[in-house]
């Protein structure tokens, strides 16, 4: 007759081999971390985009430029790399469609399409699915790589940005250039090295939970 049945311990111990099992298949992104399936999947797309949104709304307008100072291009680079190449399309496609058909968590609880800013939010699009695909080949583990992957992704969603800021106010391009990139540099590097931080000690911590 074997011991009495406990469910505590073997329920603490199922959960922890189920967060090992998961690190240990060598994870590519993040959120492959997260054990689940098709759920949990969902539940990170619909996250990722509530998490955009909900950044964007700390945005500050600027006297001289009709696009705002905004947190969303920090979330949305954040998001593309911890999901992936589909997970992160899939977010910021559903935060920009969502945002598109009267949803207002675009920049200061705004919403709709066709106004000067709107190309940045087509290059959040593509620059989360170009991070995320970068992310899953290694491209956010270390400091020198997260710092490329992050001028990567904000280079992306300015040269589709300003463009469409040229062309929907007419301005010429050294006009779109100067209201639309130069103002947000400074504050872009400070994002940048933000997220150099953040990421890789993400994935320093997933390695010391595997090894142990």
């Amino acid at each position: 007759m074997g011991p009495p049945y406990s469910g505590k311990p073997q329920t603490r111990r199922g959960t922890r081999l189920s967060l090992v099992t998961a690190i240990v298949e060598r994870p590519r992104v993040l959120a492959d971390v997260i054990p689940g399936g098709l759920a949990r999947d969902a539940a990170l797309v619909l996250g990722g985009a509530g998490f955009v949104g909900l950044l964007a709304q700390w945005a500050i307008t600027l006297p001289f430029t009709p696009v705002p100072l905004t947190l969303g291009t920090f979330a949305v680079l954040l998001t593309g790399a911890a999901l992936g190449t589909a997970r992160g399309l899939a977010s910021i496609g559903i935060y920009v469609a969502a945002g598109m058909a009267g949803v207002p968590w675009f920049a200061g609880h705004s919403s709709g399409w066709g106004f000067p800013s709107f190309g940045y939010l087509i290059g959040f699009v593509v620059a989360a699915t170009l991070v995320g695909a970068l992310a899953a080949r290694g491209g956010d583990r270390t400091v020198l790589k997260t710092i490329g992957l992050m001028i990567l992704g904000n280079l992306v969603i300015y040269a589709i940005g300003v463009p469409y800021l040229a062309a929907n106010t007419g301005m010429d391009l050294a006009t779109a250039i100067d209201k639309g990139a130069t103002p947000f540099l400074l504050g872009d590097a400070v994002k940048i090295v933000l997220a150099a931080g953040l990421l890789p000690t993400a994935w320093a911590l997933v390695r010391r939970v595997r090894d142990n």
